[in-house]
């Protein structure tokens, strides 16, 4: 269903840009001060890779994606000022709490931070206005589109928790003594959990509600008693006996069709383009020329 696809091809607009951003935080480590282009980073036997090797090679790979994601950012930041565009920060609030209630679990979202998420976000959303801006849809269309899709706009309570599941009772104590002794519960969960799809995140399960088929009742129980930053004690699960540890809750909420009203009207207008939501549609009326030549940008 092409509003499904629209809400996923959403997330992976962001995600894409919070990897370019942690690209450019790379690229700028690596390209700190002249004198360190020659630096050894790495060795082969007496082959040397040098720091220069390594921006090259960054650059071979990620450098026109990375540039073309500039790009994006100054024209949406152009066009926004240039149209008076605004988004303010509780629409931004609301896309957050959307996006980990409905896609928490991704691994995207886990290993981003959320300032980064609420920029990204905001570029995102100032780009669906700027496509939308001149797009005039029926009151009552906007308000069927309310009623039809009430639950995507009903945000049940939502805990952001990491596991670690073992098999025996004895493992279980073993890892609650030396997490009370200081242990980090990431490092723990990649080195003994036998939940394959938490432990190459440190634990890590993202957002999960009651909603969530993949957890137990038992776990939701445990989860719900935690105050923030805290674990669990050790308790039986189907595979053995789990530990969790709780990092955000989520309040619920339900939010009302004043509250969500340009957003609905946006996604309708989304949903009637035949064009992909990308910011490339902008760059001719920014005049942008680039490395990788003018006529590309159009």
């Amino acid at each position: 269903m092409k509003r499904d696809r629209l809400r996923k091809d959403k997330l992976l607009i962001i995600i894409a840009g919070l990897i370019i951003i942690n690209c450019l935080t790379v690229v700028f480590f690596l390209s700190k001060g002249n004198a360190g282009q020659k630096e050894v980073v790495a060795t082969v036997g007496k082959e040397k890779i040098t720091r220069q090797d390594w921006l090259n090679e960054m650059e071979s790979r990620y450098g026109r994606e990375v540039l073309s994601e500039l790009v994006d950012q100054k024209v949406i930041e152009t066009a926004g000022k240039k149209y008076d565009v605004e988004i303010s920060d509780k629409a931004v609030e609301r896309e957050l709490n959307m996006l980990k209630t409905m896609y928490g679990t991704s691994s995207g979202y886990q290993a981003a931070d959320e300032d980064k998420w609420r920029l990204q976000i905001k570029n995102t959303l100032m780009l669906e206005e700027l496509l939308t801006k001149d797009a005039k849809i029926p009151e009552k269309e906007i308000k069927n589109y309310y009623e039809q899709n009430k639950s995507q706009f009903h945000l049940p309570d939502s805990y952001h928790m990491s596991q670690i599941i073992v098999k025996t009772k004895a493992e279980a104590d073993q890892t609650l003594k030396e997490l009370d002794q200081g242990s980090s519960f990431s490092v723990l969960a990649m080195e003994r959990s036998i939940d394959e799809f938490t432990a190459k995140y440190g634990g890590d399960a993202g957002y999960i509600n009651e909603d969530n088929e993949h957890y137990s009742k038992s776990i939701m129980s445990e989860i719900k008693k935690l105050k923030h930053g805290k674990w669990s004690k050790a308790f039986k699960v189907d595979d053995g006996f789990a530990i969790v540890m709780l990092h955000e809750h989520v309040k619920g909420k339900v939010y009302s069709y004043k509250e969500v009203k340009d957003q609905i009207r946006r996604q309708i207008a989304l949903e009637q383009m035949d064009t992909p939501v990308s910011a490339r549609s902008l760059w001719s009326e920014s005049d942008v020329d680039w490395f990788y030549g003018k006529t590309e940008a159009h």
